[in-house]
């Protein structure tokens, strides 16, 4: 195989992913099963949707009959997290071709806190390589939701507090971020992102406030956060 170093590689650096992504995602085929959906919506939704939170809020938009335009809207506010911190990729992605367009498509929090906590092998090819990492980080998913589809329809468990599990995940990539930056002022900005639009902010206008403020007090707070 011409990118088996490529591939082997992207397989060593997301063995994290795999093990949240295979659990993360049998949590939300059972979920979704669990609500009498058919087990096949799952990986319809892992392969075209491919965004966990979204899967996950996708379930209750479709048990109360949300509309379209809703749950567009919806879609826009979880996701558009993603314009944000994306735009930190272009340079690393400028020289991928055809494949840019996937890695666009397959991004998400947990390959991107990866790709800017690791050091890129340069004797790797980077096109490949990233396009490795974010497939397989897919396959994870699409796989853990099969199984757990499957799985949920023929043997029945009790899903309270499975939409839990992608916080979960959370909390241990932003434990892992700090292990590697060792800087402390962008988490204390997170908590009191957090914590402020929780107590101020309606809950369906959090997130993109969230998001918002944390910008703002990223830009103030620069020089102080270069120099930790």
């Amino acid at each position: 195989m011409k990118y088996k170093n490529e591939l082997k590689k992207a397989f060593q650096i997301s063995i994290p992913i795999m093990m949240g992504y295979l659990v993360l995602g049998f949590a939300f085929g059972l979920l979704l099963v669990s609500f009498d959906y058919s087990w096949y919506i799952a990986p319809i939704m892992s392969f075209f949707i491919y965004t966990g939170a979204l899967q996950f809020l996708a379930i209750n938009f479709f048990n109360i009959k949300v509309g379209f335009v809703d749950i567009a809207i919806a879609s826009l506010f979880v996701n558009i997290r993603q314009s944000f911190y994306g735009l930190s990729l272009l340079k690393r992605f400028k020289d991928t071709g055809k494949l840019k367009a996937y890695l666009i498509f397959a991004l998400s929090d947990e390959t991107y806190a990866l790709l800017t906590s690791i050091q890129d092998d340069e004797s790797l090819n980077k096109k490949w390589y990233y396009f490795f990492l974010l497939f397989l980080s897919q396959l994870y998913w699409l796989i853990g939701s099969t199984l757990g589809a499957i799985i949920g329809i023929n043997i029945k468990f009790n899903t309270q507090g499975l939409e839990f599990s992608l916080t979960a995940l959370f909390v241990v990539l932003c434990i892992e971020q700090y292990k590697n930056l060792q800087n402390v002022i962008p988490f204390i900005i997170a908590l009191v992102s957090s914590i402020s639009t929780l107590v101020f902010i309606p809950s369906d206008k959090m997130l993109i406030v969230s998001i918002i403020l944390s910008l703002v007090l990223m830009f103030t707070f620069k020089k102080r956060i270069e120099n930790e």
